[in-house]
């Protein structure tokens, strides 16, 4: 079944909206740099966590998500840990006020402010650009990957997939250059909007056309439950031939082992804050502190009940109807197809292009908040400081169409040479940001950590991202991530003792103005010498309180969805149980106190 005139219709409506949409916003947008890359820090927090939502709802982490569920069923929703998710709930809790307190517009930016303006600095500096830049080409080959392969399956044209991911990334690339940061804003506020009218129409459907037995009668034992042992114990022998196949490709089989190396690297990853990407901007563009926790927990909110909503839709209705179809594919079986099979045989004409046009929009609010955030790198960080310091708003601005445009250009050649959505997600959540952590947590909570120690964690990290999947080609990436954590903290650990610390103004100014708790001693002594009743944090047992509850409310979150798509009404009513428990405790340990405690933390 390809596109009807009507299904068209919708797409090239909503496509015409987003291009006005930049275009209006233009002149604000153009005003300066601030009002560009962070809206001049006016946005309210519920539209920038709605923002947040949506960047993180894109059609190609929606079709591997879909085949997660699929395959591994309710365990499925430990595996997103990878990344990890609940860096929301760490971002909510503390990281993202302390963050959001520094005034900078982008992460490089922060590490000046961290380090201050020596050698160690402007090399720390370069590396946290490079490894930004890095990262966003990364995410853009990974969007190109997904959204060509996803279209292909329904225009009517004999069209190379890569020919639809090109036109889409153009048109995308028009509105973010024209609107900046308002466009990205308000267009991903019209994307959420029909992203969950879409996710809860698939999910009607899916509910009238499918029925707990069919659905069991498709799964092996042990699929709808949440508990696992040692190993996960799911066997697809005489149900989906590639079934096992997958799960032994993916090494996920020892499935409490996998789960200890996640939350080994998610804990430390999720303390080390946002990479320097869309999430950070985020962050940074929030009214005040407070409101950048508010903005993370409103972006949990948004995008988990909605999203898992769609995906647990999309996926029982493929295990029920499209199994033998994956069967009939042999060793080439695709489970990337899962999600276009359902979408065009059981979405009908005028409700597939609405929810074609909200997929889109998934794809173009990832991309757009992408290459903004890649630009502003670009801009202010590269021709900013090392090539035009004194260039006018205006230049800058229009520094930044042609930043957009050569990130853009760049992802999508990375882009043609990616061979599966896999394998660039895992490389980029446990090999790229591996080596990120080790470095990103140290700056927070080590007081003589320096900018050559950061230098060198960050570059040791990024190299050896990089030549892993090369020397040691027979590891998962994931099995890599404890090498590459030792290897760049040892890097910075050392280079950091070997040299000097940083100026005592410099950490003075950053403990004073972001209050973190951790190994600051001798810094607040000296702050205590001009500033005698200076209170340090104290709030380091609530904070980890609060974020081991808020991952369990997270995952509560996941779950309530899953199990009314599966009908287990068993599991339903337990996890809103647990929800509202967990929500009432957030509620009068974490939201009832976050404001001037957190802003004056509690004396000694």
């Amino acid at each position: 079944m390809n596109l009807q005139q009507l299904d068209i219709g919708i797409i090239v409506l909503y496509l015409v909206c987003v291009l006005a949409i930049g275009f209006v916003f233009s002149r604000r947008a153009s005003e300066n740099i601030n009002s560009y890359f962070l809206g001049g820090n006016k946005i309210p927090f519920p539209l920038l966590g709605i923002a947040n939502a949506t960047g993180m709802f894109d059609i190609t982490g929606t079709m591997w998500l879909v085949t997660l569920f699929v395959i591994y069923g309710m365990k499925s929703v430990f595996i997103p840990w990878l990344w990890p998710i609940f860096n929301q709930v760490f971002l909510m809790i503390y990281v993202a006020a302390w963050l959001r307190r520094s005034r900078v517009m982008t992460g490089a930016e922060w590490i000046r402010f961290r380090f201050g303006d020596g050698r160690g600095a402007t090399l720390s500096h370069l590396s946290v650009v490079l490894f930004a830049i890095v990262s966003v080409i990364s995410f853009l080959a990974y969007a190109f990957q997904g959204i060509g392969k996803f279209v292909a399956v329904f225009f009517p044209w004999d069209i190379h997939p890569h020919v639809y991911a090109v036109v889409l990334m153009g048109i995308t690339t028009i509105y973010v250059i024209a609107g900046g940061m308002y466009s990205v804003v308000v267009t991903d506020l019209v994307q959420y909007v029909i992203l969950t009218v879409s996710g809860t129409a698939v999910a009607w459907i899916a509910f009238t056309k499918t029925s707990a037995a069919s659905i069991a009668a498709s799964v092996p034992a042990g699929w709808e439950s949440l508990s696992f042992g040692r190993r996960l114990n799911l066997d697809w022998s005489g149900l989906l031939h590639a079934g096992n196949a997958k799960i032994a490709e993916d090494g996920w089989g020892l499935f409490s082992i996998f789960l200890l190396l996640v939350l080994f690297k998610g804990i430390p990853a999720s303390m080390a804050g946002p990479a320097p990407n869309y999430d950070m901007q985020r962050v940074l563009a929030t009214r005040t502190p407070r409101e950048a926790g508010l903005m993370s927990w409103f972006t949990c909110v948004a995008l988990f009940l909605p999203r898992y909503l769609m995906i647990a839709a999309i996926g029982v209705l493929g295990i029920v109807f499209f199994r033998e179809n994956l069967n009939l594919m042999g060793e080439q079986v695709d489970f990337e197809q899962i999600m276009p099979y359902v979408m065009n045989h059981f979405v009908p004409t005028g409700l597939l292009g609405l929810m074609l046009a909200g997929l889109l929009a998934a794809f173009m609010s990832t991309f757009d908040c992408t290459v903004n955030a890649g630009a502003s790198y670009l801009v202010k960080d590269i021709y900013q400081r090392y090539i035009q310091p004194q260039a006018s708003s205006s230049r800058l601005v229009l520094m930044s169409y042609a930043a957009s445009i050569l990130i853009v250009l760049v992802g999508i050649g990375f882009g043609f040479m990616t061979q599966s959505i896999n394998q660039i997600c895992q490389w980029i959540v446990a090999g790229l940001y591996g080596g990120y952590i080790a470095p990103n947590v140290l700056k927070w909570h080590w007081w003589r950590f320096n900018g050559y120690g950061y230098f060198a964690g960050m570059i040791t990290g990024l190299a050896a991202s990089l030549l892993f999947p090369m020397v040691l080609s027979e590891w998962s990436a994931l099995n890599t991530f404890p090498l590459l954590f030792l290897l760049s903290g040892a890097a910075s650990v050392l280079v950091s003792l070997w040299t000097r610390p940083e100026e005592m103004s410099v950490l003075k100014e950053f403990y004073v103005r972001t209050r973190p708790w951790g190994f600051w001693g001798p810094v607040l002594a000296a702050v205590r010498q001009d500033q005698p009743g200076f209170l340090r944090n104290l709030l380091f047992r609530r904070d980890l309180v609060n974020v081991s509850v808020g991952i369990f409310w997270q995952l509560f979150l996941c779950t309530l969805p899953f199990y009314l798509m599966i009908r287990n009404w068993v599991g339903f009513w337990i996890s809103a149980a647990a929800l509202a428990a967990t929500s009432v405790f957030l509620k009068r340990n974490w939201y009832d106190k976050l404001g001037n405690e957190i802003e004056q933390p509690q004396p000694v």
